[in-house]
Protein backbone atom coordinates (compact mmCIF):
# COMPACT_ATOMS: atom_id res chain seq x y z
CA UNK A 1 0.00 0.00 0.00
CA UNK A 2 1.60 3.49 -0.73
CA UNK A 3 0.49 6.73 -0.15
CA UNK A 4 0.79 9.13 -3.29
CA UNK A 5 3.87 6.99 -4.23
CA UNK A 6 5.69 6.44 -1.17
CA UNK A 7 5.04 3.38 1.04
CA UNK A 8 2.84 2.71 4.05
CA UNK A 9 5.77 1.84 6.89
CA UNK A 10 7.87 4.61 5.69
CA UNK A 11 9.10 6.06 9.05
CA UNK A 12 11.25 9.02 8.22
CA UNK A 13 11.12 11.16 5.24
CA UNK A 14 13.65 13.58 3.90
CA UNK A 15 13.38 16.59 1.63
CA UNK A 16 15.29 15.62 -1.12
CA UNK A 17 15.34 19.03 -2.65
CA UNK A 18 16.78 20.46 0.42
CA UNK A 19 19.22 18.10 1.64
CA UNK A 20 20.51 17.48 -1.76
CA UNK A 21 22.38 20.98 -1.00
CA UNK A 22 23.75 20.54 1.98
CA UNK A 23 27.48 20.32 0.53
CA UNK A 24 29.19 23.27 -0.96
CA UNK A 25 25.41 24.52 -1.09
CA UNK A 26 25.24 22.68 -4.71
CA UNK A 27 23.06 19.91 -5.41
CA UNK A 28 25.03 16.91 -5.98
CA UNK A 29 24.04 13.12 -4.52
CA UNK A 30 26.53 12.77 -1.90
CA UNK A 31 24.60 14.31 1.53
CA UNK A 32 21.79 12.06 -0.12
CA UNK A 33 23.40 8.80 -0.02
CA UNK A 34 24.97 9.72 3.42
CA UNK A 35 21.49 10.91 5.21
CA UNK A 36 19.73 7.69 3.62
CA UNK A 37 22.45 4.97 5.01
CA UNK A 38 22.52 6.91 8.52
CA UNK A 39 19.03 6.24 8.67
CA UNK A 40 18.74 2.95 7.24
CA UNK A 41 21.73 2.23 9.51
CA UNK A 42 19.47 3.12 12.62
CA UNK A 43 16.64 0.67 11.13
CA UNK A 44 14.53 3.52 9.83
CA UNK A 45 12.86 3.62 6.54
CA UNK A 46 13.42 6.29 4.44
CA UNK A 47 11.13 7.51 1.58
CA UNK A 48 12.83 11.06 -0.12
CA UNK A 49 10.40 13.67 -1.62
CA UNK A 50 12.24 15.49 -4.34
CA UNK A 51 10.96 18.60 -6.63
CA UNK A 52 10.18 18.02 -9.90
CA UNK A 53 13.12 19.97 -11.75
CA UNK A 54 15.81 17.38 -9.33
CA UNK A 55 16.98 15.97 -12.48
CA UNK A 56 17.96 19.13 -13.93
CA UNK A 57 19.42 20.33 -10.87
CA UNK A 58 22.02 16.92 -10.82
CA UNK A 59 21.95 16.26 -14.33
CA UNK A 60 20.63 18.30 -16.50
CA UNK A 61 18.32 16.08 -17.41
CA UNK A 62 14.36 15.29 -16.26
CA UNK A 63 14.85 12.65 -13.69
CA UNK A 64 11.84 10.34 -12.16
CA UNK A 65 11.61 8.03 -9.64
CA UNK A 66 12.80 4.78 -11.36
CA UNK A 67 16.18 7.12 -12.58
CA UNK A 68 16.75 8.46 -8.58
CA UNK A 69 16.34 4.60 -6.78
CA UNK A 70 19.36 3.46 -8.98
CA UNK A 71 21.50 6.33 -8.61
CA UNK A 72 20.07 6.02 -4.57
CA UNK A 73 20.01 2.42 -4.17
CA UNK A 74 16.44 2.49 -2.90
CA UNK A 75 13.45 0.75 -3.68
CA UNK A 76 10.93 3.34 -6.23
CA UNK A 77 8.46 3.10 -3.94
CA UNK A 78 10.74 4.82 -1.31
CA UNK A 79 10.93 8.36 -3.75
CA UNK A 80 8.83 10.42 -5.06
CA UNK A 81 9.03 13.37 -7.36
CA UNK A 82 6.37 15.62 -7.27
CA UNK A 83 4.37 16.62 -10.86
CA UNK A 84 5.83 19.86 -12.53
CA UNK A 85 4.24 22.65 -11.53
CA UNK A 86 3.73 21.33 -7.95
CA UNK A 87 5.43 21.98 -4.63
CA UNK A 88 7.00 19.66 -2.67
CA UNK A 89 6.47 21.01 0.82
CA UNK A 90 2.74 20.66 0.90
CA UNK A 91 2.82 17.14 -0.49
CA UNK A 92 6.31 16.17 2.17
CA UNK A 93 4.12 17.64 5.04
CA UNK A 94 1.00 15.88 4.17
CA UNK A 95 2.33 12.91 3.78
CA UNK A 96 4.43 13.08 7.00
CA UNK A 97 1.63 14.42 9.00
CA UNK A 98 -0.56 11.13 7.71
CA UNK A 99 2.11 8.45 8.43
CA UNK A 100 3.42 9.90 11.54
CA UNK A 101 6.77 10.33 10.11
CA UNK A 102 9.37 13.12 10.74
CA UNK A 103 11.41 15.01 7.98
CA UNK A 104 14.93 15.53 7.48
CA UNK A 105 15.56 19.24 6.42
CA UNK A 106 16.98 22.07 7.19
CA UNK A 107 13.46 24.05 5.85
CA UNK A 108 11.61 25.65 8.63
CA UNK A 109 8.55 25.36 6.44
CA UNK A 110 7.10 28.70 8.26
CA UNK A 111 5.18 29.31 5.37
CA UNK A 112 3.13 26.87 5.85
CA UNK A 113 2.76 26.54 10.06
CA UNK A 114 -1.02 27.81 9.46
CA UNK A 115 -1.87 24.89 6.84
CA UNK A 116 0.22 22.09 8.88
CA UNK A 117 0.72 23.22 12.46
CA UNK A 118 2.59 19.99 13.52
CA UNK A 119 5.40 21.49 11.58
CA UNK A 120 6.40 24.01 14.52
CA UNK A 121 6.70 21.12 16.94
CA UNK A 122 10.56 20.76 16.84
CA UNK A 123 10.11 17.04 17.31
CA UNK A 124 9.13 16.83 13.94
CA UNK A 125 12.37 17.79 12.00
CA UNK A 126 15.42 16.61 11.94
CA UNK A 127 18.09 18.91 10.99
CA UNK A 128 21.58 18.25 9.83
CA UNK A 129 24.93 19.00 7.53
CA UNK A 130 27.73 17.98 6.02
CA UNK A 131 30.75 18.31 8.06
CA UNK A 132 34.39 17.16 7.21
CA UNK A 133 32.51 15.41 4.67
CA UNK A 134 30.36 13.28 6.67
CA UNK A 135 26.39 13.83 7.53
CA UNK A 136 25.73 14.98 11.11
CA UNK A 137 21.49 14.95 11.62
CA UNK A 138 20.44 16.61 14.92
CA UNK A 139 17.27 15.69 16.70
CA UNK A 140 16.93 12.16 16.06
CA UNK A 141 18.27 11.29 19.29
CA UNK A 142 15.67 13.43 21.01
CA UNK A 143 12.73 11.20 19.46
CA UNK A 144 14.50 7.77 20.94
CA UNK A 145 14.91 9.32 23.93
CA UNK A 146 11.26 10.31 24.49
CA UNK A 147 10.17 6.45 23.43
CA UNK A 148 12.63 4.49 25.86
CA UNK A 149 11.33 7.35 28.42
CA UNK A 150 7.64 6.09 27.78
CA UNK A 151 8.72 2.52 28.36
Amino acid sequence: MSQGGLTVGTNVLIDGSNVMHWLDNTPQLAPLLQVVHDLSRRGLKPGIVFDANVGYKLMGKFMGEGDLSRLLSLPRDQILVVPKGQRADPFLLETARDLKARIVTNDRFRDWVDRYPDVARSEMLVTGEMRDGRVSLRGLEAKAAEKVAAL
